[in-house]
Order: C-alpha cells, then structure tokens, then sequence
C-alpha cells in the first residue's frame, strides 16, 4: 500500500492496526465473542465499501507482558472519512442482531475480557525516496 502518506487524503486508504491483549487464559473466548458479534458488522461495512480489508493475526510466541497482545486486526479503511463520518454501527448491529440483550451482554463480556486494547494508525514509508 505504497499509496499511503505521512498525511492521510481523502480520497486514500486509511490504515487502522487494532490491539487487543487479553486477560490469561481467555484470548480464545474473546476472539470467539469478537467474530460472532463484531466481525459480522465490519464485514457489513466491506459489503458497504467503507472497508477495503480486514486482516487478523496472532504472535506465534509470546511476548513480555508489558509489550504483550493477543489480537491485532488490522482494517484498511477507504478513507480517513469514513473512520469519523457518524456512522453509526450501534445502528446497523441493530439490524444484523434483534436479540439486543443477548448481543449487549456478549459484548460486555468481550470487553470484560481485555487487560488494554490500543489504536495505532499507520502509514507506509517509502524507503526509495
């Protein structure tokens, strides 16, 4: 994704990495609750053209606790519009979920789940220039 720059345009994708460490013992349980709730409306939103891709990996090994996470989802995004254009997902995971008070208690859960979760916007470098 060389087309990305130091100062992200509009009409650019607009790359997110997203963190999650878990508490010991529960990465599984929170990957789990996070693709049964939250993946199907990121995936709503490839649909929509609002995410380019959405990727997930996992360390091989582990790490010292203090630079540990467990999760880190990366999601290019079409533009850096789109990250802060009032889309409402609470909306649209109405839509996708009707038993709101199950979907709410799961996500709950998910959440009780971490120790930190952290956003990092990045940027590709061009090492030629």
């Amino acid at each position: 994704m060389s087309s990305l720059s130091q100062n992200p345009s509009s009409d650019k994708p607009y790359a997110v990495e997203y963190y999650y460490k878990t508490k010991w013992g529960y990465a599984e349980e929170f990957i789990q609750l996070y693709k049964k709730n939250h993946y199907p409306v990121l995936k709503k939103q490839m649909e929509m053209g609002r995410i380019l891709s959405l990727t997930l990996v996992k360390p091989r090994f582990h790490a010292s606790e203090d630079g540990r996470w467990d999760w880190r989802i990366t999601i290019i995004w079409k533009n850096i519009q789109v990250t802060n254009d009032g889309f409402s997902e609470k909306e649209l995971s109405k839509q996708l979920f009707p038993d709101q008070e199950k979907f709410t208690e799961e996500e709950q859960r998910r959440f009780t789940l971490l120790l930190g979760h952290w956003d990092v916007p990045v940027v590709d470098i061009d090492l030629e220039k």
